[in-house]
């Protein structure tokens, strides 16, 4: 029963991400890429503060300043560019598609930088899965629109930041870790907000939309944390898959938008490949636990 709670947790935050997917798109009708960028680490920065004071998590300089967190938070920064500019620029369901190669970037920057072992079978699923990329955003295509390769240096940023985390100690909070990373974009947003051509937008619903993006946003880290203490890992992290069918439906239901065959067939992939690499992960811990385990 708390294994199905979990998995249902899980959904839950992904039906969040994704609601916050659609605000910020939203928000972007009506404001530069710099000032959504501003208010959602200036709103994301005082929440997860707040939750930070109410579960007693402290907040200290030194770990601010630790060269691990900044170097994770430099990725965030990039993360949350290509995220933002890919978010306002095409469409819902084709930055969801894109998104769920992430996991695939993860796992092949762990094999090339932290030397973690991959074996065939896997290299072969990011072969796939990097295909199903190439398939959705298509360089080469009719329709390509260049704006793409942000959503593109997006899912490299966040998955460079997510193999930083990993060397951060683990005594350091990750509610602390999440706050740094949060508050690490203000200032590219006031800097791009000033340097833009385009002016500061202070149409109602953009602050409307970006108060709700704060909120899901938040609520949907919170839940996955949560859903991940509940059950184990390899139970519930799966079901974060489950953020393409909501980014997707959001997409079609809320900017009537249609994804092709060719984005239907890619995601497919990237989808098939990124759960038969957490499978092939999940084994192959289960059998080195076993080892470890026999006399």
């Amino acid at each position: 029963m708390e294994t199905l709670r979990a998995i249902g947790v899980m959904v839950l935050s992904m039906a969040l991400l994704a609601t916050s997917d659609a605000f910020i798109k939203l928000a972007s009708r009506h404001a530069p890429v710099g000032e959504i960028m501003l208010l959602l680490s200036v709103g994301g920065t005082l929440l997860f503060m707040l939750v930070s004071t109410l579960r007693g998590v402290p907040l200290r300089l030194r770990d601010a300043i630790s060269p691990k967190v900044m170097l994770r938070n430099a990725f965030e920064i990039v993360g949350a560019i290509g995220m933002l500019v890919g978010l306002s620029k095409i469409p819902l369901s084709l930055m969801a598609a894109i998104l769920q190669a992430a996991p695939l970037v993860v796992t092949l920057g762990a094999a090339i930088f932290l030397r973690e072992p991959v074996g065939w079978r896997r290299w072969a699923a990011i072969a796939v899965g990097m295909t199903g990329m190439l398939m959705v955003v298509r360089p080469f295509g009719a329709d390509f629109s260049g704006w793409e390769l942000f959503a593109v240096f997006g899912v490299i940023g966040l998955a460079a930041r997510d193999l930083v985390t990993r060397v951060i100690p683990p005594e350091m909070p990750a509610l602390a870790i999440s706050t740094f990373g949060f508050a690490s974009v203000m200032p590219v947003g006031l800097l791009m907000t000033l340097l833009s051509d385009a002016p500061v937008s202070t149409h109602p619903m953009v602050f409307v939309y970006m108060g709700c993006a704060v909120v899901v946003t938040t609520g949907g880290y919170l839940a996955v944390t949560a859903a991940m203490r509940m059950a184990p890992v390899s139970s519930v992290a799966p079901f974060r898959y489950t953020r393409l069918v909501f980014t997707t439906g959001l997409g079609m239901a809320v900017f009537s938008e249609r994804p092709d065959g060719w984005t239907l067939a890619g995601a497919a992939l990237i989808l098939s490949a990124g759960l038969y690499t957490f499978l092939r992960e999940r084994r192959l811990a289960r059998n080195a636990s076993l080892a470890v385990l026999e006399p």
